[in-house]
């Protein structure tokens, strides 16, 4: 949901904020030799990874770029081997009272990573053949998911995005305390649409995830929280974590204050509500211990055949890109596969990566967005800085001919919907300003402008073969799923797993439509506030109103009905950027607005229509003059253009589930 820009980080600082901030690195044992195997080799070429190489890096890299990008605090965890390469913390925990982040103590948010506790908890219950992952997930529930096209949705649809559920915001985050809703009430009262047919489309999800985590809670016979501290967090000695909300008071004073830069006020504790999709607060060190443990095949959590399944598994996607695994996601980079998970809340940006084949494991947290989102930029810069230093590879891709090249990039260039949003519900409002566009370049070469923010720099896509790209800079590709000419769907690496975008519909693409809407707008202003001018202007020279009768009660209600859909305008304003400034404000403290403005945009809308039409046939009826025709049309066809926003955006209706 936010916008990343972009981050340059630069090389050759002479000098950096001084931010570091070094704690106690702590060792777990590896397991026997019989049941740990030994340590695979780095390839030829990498940089000697130990603790004096990775600090040293490290220091040359995080401190400049957190303040670069006005990022307060972070951690970093490098694990391998079956123990600490190194954890070290930057920045602050506390700004005002200058507390230094402790790496070993010091909690975080890791947002959606936490979506990993809850697929491990899930896959120790189908080890113990208490859940299939197979079946209907109805079979564990005691309320039911209704069907799509006839199908039901699994386990396994649920860990690879693709149950088919729309996007689910009104429980999602709040600085309330009183939000917490027990996983029973949660599951039921934030039941989305379903609008794909299960495993056909990938769709991130918290909402179901949150009801994977209610299947843990009612099979188990323990309560989410309690499942997970006796399962995962006691067996690995994870002291420094908890899902639970607000945090237990022996936890709260390690809690990092969270900021949207460093200079701003700390934020108040961030309350999750689908918890088992984000709630998680943890140390560095303490997520350290959780990597180790799925780099040990499955540790003491996971039986190793159950692991290798969570890990290795290869949900279908788009052309070549990165899958699905069970709950972890794919990202290859110099030809080595990670398996991973990010997280954000508003203010944590959290990355979790593994590479099994290497048995290395890396973590970042940080407690703001920073500057223009700078934390998105940082940590890809510092996921694929890792890698060439200690992962390094040379991946040798083809490239089509130029020709061929340029007529691809036509026809791929569009605006184009993404799979994770929402589609039955007013919240679709939010397509008309975050449609993802492909632009063509005079070279020829394609852009996706909303990504460059995500990377240290701007994209340079190569077309490597027919319909995939790859960035030169990163490595990551985009491919398009093409037929008789034309795209049927897209995706990138970073976004293939959980999401995939398709060409936006004649009626909803915002390449004509924003353009109509403002101009319908503008017009219906100038109407609006016509109407007291005119009165001002008659009253000054003591002129009458040229209509009489219905022509005159036509021409008033018009305008009448253009100042409802201002008043409408100005409230669907104010609740996009309250909503855009708090997310939090949803689901409680915006209710009224939300249902005040459902009833007045149709009410304002379809009148408009009705009057301007109105208005429009006595004016043809009585031969008025060409202007006030003029005028008159020029009004209707902003009344369609309204009308139809409306009722495709669904800026309609009664219920509360979005």
């Amino acid at each position: 949901m936010r916008f990343l820009r972009k981050l340059m980080i630069g090389l050759g600082v002479l000098a950096a904020v001084p931010l570091a901030a070094q704690g106690p690195v702590q060792q777990i044992a590896a397991k026997p030799a019989e049941q740990a195997p030994a340590v695979p080799p780095l390839p030829a070429g990498a940089a000697k990874l130990d603790a004096a190489d990775v600090e040293a890096w490290l220091d040359g890299f995080m401190p400049y770029a957190l303040a670069r990008g006005e990022v307060a605090g972070a951690v970093v965890v490098v694990v391998r081997g079956g123990g600490t390469v190194l954890q070290k913390g930057y920045g602050f925990a506390d700004v005002a009272s200058r507390k230094p982040v402790d790496p070993a103590t010091t909690l975080f948010r890791p947002g959606s990573v936490s979506k990993l506790f809850t697929w491990t908890a899930v896959m120790q219950l189908v080890e113990a053949g208490k859940l299939d992952l197979d079946k209907d997930v109805n079979t564990y529930l005691d309320f039911k998911i209704p069907p799509f096209e006839g199908k039901p949705v699994t386990l396994r649809n649920i860990m690879t995005h693709t149950a088919g559920f729309e996007e689910s915001i009104r429980y999602l985050i709040s600085s309330d305390p009183k939000a917490v809703m027990p996983l029973k009430d949660y599951a039921r009262e934030a039941l989305p649409a379903r609008v794909f047919a299960p495993g056909s489309t990938p769709a991130y999800s918290n909402y179901a995830t949150a009801l994977a985590g209610y299947i843990v809670q009612r099979t188990s016979g323990e309560s989410f929280d309690d499942y997970i501290d006796r399962h995962i967090f006691a067996p690995l000695g994870m002291k420094y974590a908890s899902f639970r909300q607000p945090l237990p008071a022996a936890l709260a004073p390690f809690m990092s204050s969270g900021y949207r830069v460093m200079t701003d006020k700390a934020k108040p504790f961030e309350i999750v509500v689908p918890a088992p999709a984000g709630s998680l607060s943890a140390s560095g060190g303490d997520m350290g211990k959780f990597m180790m443990a799925h780099l040990n095949n499955g540790g003491v959590l996971l039986k190793p055949e159950t692991a290798k399944l969570m890990h290795d598994y290869k949900a279908p996607g788009v052309g070549p890109l990165n899958s699905m695994a069970l709950g972890f996601y794919e990202q290859w980079v110099n030809g080595h596969r990670a398996i991973a998970h990010g997280g954000d809340t508003e203010w944590f940006h959290s990355y979790l990566w593994l590479f099994p084949d290497s048995d290395i494991g890396l973590f970042v947290s940080m407690n703001s967005p920073g500057k223009d989102g700078a934390a998105g930029a940082i940590r890809s810069a510092l996921f694929h800085q890792f890698a060439d230093r200690y992962l390094p590879g040379t991946p040798k891709p083809g490239q089509v001919d130029e020709k061929t090249a340029r007529d691809h990039a036509a026809i791929l260039a569009g605006h184009y919907v993404s799979s994770r949003g929402s589609f039955t519900n007013f919240m679709s409002l939010f397509g008309l300003l975050g449609q993802a566009q492909i632009v063509v370049g005079t070279d020829g070469k394609i852009a996706m402008p909303a990504l460059d923010g995500l990377s240290a720099g701007p994209r340079d896509w190569v077309e490597v073969e027919p319909f995939v790209w790859r960035d030169t800079g990163t490595g990551e590709r985009l491919a398009a799923e093409v037929k008789d000419g034309r795209v049927v769907r897209i995706s990138l690496d970073a976004a293939s797993p959980f999401m995939v975008f398709w060409p936006a519909p004649a009626g909803e693409n915002v390449a004509w439509l924003n353009p109509a809407l403002i101009a319908a707008l503008l017009l219906v202003l100038l109407a609006a506030l016509a109407w007291p001018v005119r009165a001002l202007v008659r009253r000054n020279y003591g002129a009458t109103f040229a209509l009489e009768g219905q022509a005159r009660r036509a021409w008033r209600l018009s305008r009448l009905f253009a100042w409802l859909v201002i008043a409408a305008v100005a409230g669907w304003a104010m609740f996009i950027v309250t909503f855009s400034g708090d997310i939090g404000s949803v689901g409680g403290p915006l209710d009224w607005l939300i249902i005040l403005l459902r009833v007045l945009t149709p009410i304002a809308s379809l009148g408009l229509l009705a009057t301007s039409a109105w208005h429009l046939w006595l004016c043809i009826k009585d031969k008025r003059r060409w202007t006030m025709k003029l005028g008159a049309v020029l009004l209707l066809l902003s009344a369609l253009v309204l009308v139809w926003v409306t009722l495709n955006f669904h800026l309609y209706g009664f219920g509360m589930v979005y």
